[in-house]
């Protein structure tokens, strides 16, 4: 009678079976490890719940009241007049819409695009790029409130740099950059674009290093000149990053809060519907319904982009 012998065993059975011949058994976490998980998860959710959740359910519910701030016996239910006032009656409020407007097209039309372009640039691999990236990736590194009081100084009519190169600092032609209400929206818009520029570039320079070289090489190949190459293969292939730049740039313009409150307070033709909220949540003369009720539009109008962005993103995966 003919042996057969045993087959071997394969490289998954080997690993499923030790060499005592027992099946390894899965070990269950033990009470320390369910500690740790809970913990991990409950620390951030809680943090979320008392930073962001609670305020804000909190304004909603505060924007339909009439407090001034101090006591709490003190709140009184005012319905919707908090929001018929701020539509129809603050005089404020139409103005902070146009100069929020005014931002996002400046930011849109100029910054955006003035970052892609510095992005293109510096893709080229010219000399000394990295220490081009490095000077404007700079003001993103800085807080919003450290760029306004830089270019406070910049904007002094008595001795900012501008004025001096223009010749006119500390004279009867001077500009008053930040005191004229019709050219200080303007003077805020370059300083917010000057820190939004950095930024744009860098998310548009990580996009066009991650483009496939093969699509440019193919573009060549059809005989497409670089201007048509980007414009119809590159651009549209950092269709992601796109998006992503363009909730940015509506998030930042709807944000915007710090320069106009150190350039000054946001008075005076520098009128912002965060700043608003501001004014009349801190300091003297509180009116909590009305701020609140300023809150709670400026959170149903942020959403809007963030939904969108959303919806596309997981979309996709349908």
């Amino acid at each position: 009678m003919t042996v057969v012998p045993a087959e071997p065993a394969t490289r998954d059975e080997s690993r499923a079976q030790p060499a005592n011949g027992k099946r390894r058994r899965l070990q269950r976490l033990t009470r320390r490890d369910k500690l740790v998980l809970t913990a991990m998860v409950a620390i951030p959710t809680l943090i979320e719940l008392v930073l962001i959740w609670v305020p804000t359910l909190l304004s909603i519910g505060l924007s339909f009241t009439k407090w001034n701030g101090l006591a709490l016996s003190d709140i009184r239910s005012n319905g919707l007049h908090n929001y018929s006032y701020v539509v129809h009656d603050y005089p404020q409020f139409w103005p902070a819409i146009r100069h929020n407007i005014l931002w996002l097209v400046f930011l849109g039309v100029i910054g955006t695009p003035l970052g892609l372009l510095i992005a293109v640039l510096l893709d080229q691999r010219i000399r000394f790029s990295r220490i081009y990236q490095t000077i404007f990736f700079v003001p993103v590194m800085l807080s919003l409130a450290l760029v306004g009081i830089i270019w406070e100084l910049m904007y002094s009519p008595s001795s900012g740099l501008i004025d001096n190169v223009m010749g006119t600092a500390g004279t009867s032609r001077a500009i008053d950059w930040l005191g004229d209400s019709n050219i200080n929206i303007w003077s805020a818009l370059i300083a917010a674009t000057w820190k939004h520029v950095g930024y744009i570039m860098i998310l548009y320079l990580a996009g066009l290093r991650g483009i496939d070289p093969t699509l440019k090489e193919a573009a060549a190949i059809d005989g497409a000149t670089e201007k048509q190459t980007f414009f119809r293969v590159i651009f549209p292939a950092m269709r992601p990053i796109n998006i992503v730049v363009l909730v940015i740039t509506v998030i930042e313009s709807l944000r915007a809060f710090d320069i106009v409150w150190v350039f000054n307070r946001g008075r005076n033709g520098l009128e912002l519907i965060s700043a608003l909220i501001v004014q009349n949540l801190v300091g003297e003369g509180q009116v909590i319904g009305v701020g609140s009720a300023l809150a709670v539009i400026l959170l149903v109008v942020s959403l809007i982009p963030i939904v969108i962005y959303l919806s596309r993103v997981f979309g996709k995966d349908k």
